[in-house]
């Protein structure tokens, strides 16, 4: 049976007030500049931490950015100080609970300048009940398929994936190419990595463009030995993938609680520099 897909046309409005989703139909997909997972087995290794400070320090940058919440708790919009009305629940099934339609254009909410998020929040476990509902031949990439907006527009698409493995996992998964996994340097890190790399595996044999493109070692702490030791155990196992760490840094951990990114709060602190670092090699990579 031949299925017509739909994607989504997004304008940037001149002003940069919002992200505009004219559906339309095409039997092509657009492209997007890069579409990034951040994402790991493991929970409070700092996932949400980098998704937000990578996709506002892009946005500072000139780039355009759409960072999605994939996690039940909802965290993105708390580290950036807002309230969408809407989630990702409601821009994939285009309606609300109470079955009334909601337009694309009103879930992505403008977080700052050249910034847009998408809600998380308890209704993804809705949505995926819903998604483990649909016939299995289209389950795993109905995320890909509603998020797909026209060449040009948008320079980043960035999802902060919660821990664990399950359809939604899945269909992130199928909708990136690259996934940037951050590993705390403590404790038992590289099982934690060992886990996610046999998910990976898995999401592989479908989506072959998908690959770990980036290790991001976090919670740095120069005082410990085992800080050094994980680090250049993971440097000798990806030498190309590690990437410069995130240190250990209080106004990392402050930041948040004032609805800021690190950039906004301390601009020159060793979290800020670092995420630098991360948010220059990403955005010259394959220059």
């Amino acid at each position: 049976m031949h299925c017509v897909e739909e994607w989504y046309n997004v304008r940037i409005e001149e002003k940069g007030v919002s992200i505009i989703y004219e559906q339309k139909k095409s039997g092509g997909e657009a492209n997007i500049m890069k579409k990034i997972a951040v994402a790991m087995a493991k929970g409070g290794v700092g996932k949400t931490t980098t998704a937000v400070n990578l996709a506002h320090g892009l946005a500072e940058s000139g780039k355009r950015v759409l960072l999605i919440d994939c996690d039940t708790q909802g965290q993105v919009v708390k580290f950036l100080g807002v309230k969408p009305k809407y989630s990702l629940y409601e821009f994939v099934k285009g309606h609300d609970d109470k079955g009334n339609i909601i337009p694309k254009n009103e879930v992505a909410e403008m977080a700052r300048k050249n910034l847009w998020v998408i809600d998380g929040g308890l209704k993804l476990v809705e949505l995926k009940h819903w998604l483990g509902e649909q016939p299995r031949e289209v389950r795993q990439t109905i995320l890909k398929n509603e998020l797909v907006p026209k060449a040009g527009t948008l320079d980043y698409l960035i999802f902060d994936c919660s821990p664990g493995w399950d359809v939604l996992s899945v269909n992130i998964l199928m909708a990136v190419e690259d996934v940037i996994c951050p590993v705390a340097l403590q404790g038992p890190a590289v099982e934690g990595l060992k886990t996610f790399f046999t998910y990976l595996l898995s999401a592989q044999k479908i989506n072959k463009s998908l690959q770990l493109k980036y290790i991001l070692p976090t919670l740095f702490d120069k005082r410990t030995r085992q800080s050094f030791e994980i680090f250049k155990q993971l440097k000798k196992m990806f030498p190309r993938e590690v990437c410069e760490p995130i240190h250990y840094n209080v106004r990392l951990s402050e930041a948040p609680s004032y609805g800021k990114t690190i950039f906004e709060y301390r601009k020159k602190a060793i979290g800020a520099a670092d995420y630098k670092k991360l948010i220059r090699r990403i955005a010259e990579d394959g220059k």
